[in-house]
């Protein structure tokens, strides 16, 4: 008896407390609104990014018009990665975004591209890293005086395309050795002429080429396009310091063809590449 009596007040107390009004349908869908938005801003600020490829630079692994998203949080910070997170270093062959260090060789360069250092994502792969001597000669890079392994192919663009908005032709000409794990583009044109013993000029560029091999300092890297004639990258203007780095690209999210497109939003909708679509960058 004594026991039930104890309980009963207890039992009048919970169904005596109020309770509160519904929710609304529109507090329900702006509730989970916040919470989305609120979990999108912190996954695009600490782990994801999303970037798009304006130029030809890195084609074939990375075609104009194609939407990447790029791993922020992949990559150690410096010292010690803590052992429960999934965290490296940079690795040679990486494909890296990072903030274009600029011109400091030859200003006038940004300049007359409308290029701001800081300003704009540019999207390489990994050549050299810090404490390697890098050389470029006669389309083959050369790491402490051995040539890297890489797999080149003859790339050229279609005839009649002038922007560079459309995928390499291209044709093998020497076969892929075990250790060639990325494959790179030359031109026909550059490539008949190392191949017929010609020394091409590289007076246009200014760090790792031909006559001028370089150090890479401690903390950056050397980075190169895989479509070799037509990249704007460290033989112009020099390292990547790691504070510019912003992640790794993953995959393809989203692919238009530019081209066709004529370059504006509602027709890269209009004209997409399905098979780019989830396509990891490697």
């Amino acid at each position: 008896m004594n026991t039930q009596e104890k309980e009963k007040p207890e039992t009048d107390e919970k169904e005596k407390k109020p309770k509160g009004p519904p929710k609304s349908i529109f507090r329900e869908y702006l509730e989970s609104f916040t919470v989305t938005l609120i979990m999108a801003i912190f996954g695009m600020t600490f782990i994801l990014q999303a970037v798009t490829v304006p130029t030809g630079s890195m084609q074939n692994t990375i075609l104009v018009g194609d939407y990447l998203l790029v791993n922020k949080f992949i990559f150690n910070p410096g010292g010690n990665p803590l052992p429960f997170l999934p965290m490296r270093d940079i690795e040679r062959g990486d494909i890296i975004v990072f903030k274009y260090p600029g011109n400091e060789v030859n200003p006038r360069s940004d300049a007359s591209r409308g290029l701001v250092k800081y300003q704009i994502n540019y999207v390489k792969r990994v050549i050299g890293l810090p404490g390697e001597t890098v050389e470029f000669r006669n389309n083959q890079v050369f790491i402490n005086g051995r040539p890297l392994a890489e797999h080149r192919i003859i790339g050229d663009l279609p005839e009649g395309d002038l922007n560079g908005q459309s995928a390499l032709e291209t044709s093998e000409f020497e076969d892929r050795e075990p250790d060639d794990k990325w494959s790179v583009y030359y031109s026909s044109r550059t490539m008949s002429a190392v191949r017929n013993g010609f020394t091409l000029k590289l007076d246009h560029w200014n760090f790792g080429v031909e006559g001028k091999p370089m150090t890479v300092p401690p903390n950056s890297f050397f980075v190169m396009g895989d479509s070799r004639d037509q990249s704007d990258d460290s033989r112009g203007w020099g390292f990547v310091p790691r504070e510019l780095v912003i992640g790794r690209a993953m995959f393809v999210y989203w692919s238009c063809d530019r081209g066709a497109s004529n370059g504006g939003l509602l027709g890269c909708l209009t004209h997409p590449r399905l098979n780019r679509i989830g396509k990891f960058v490697k």
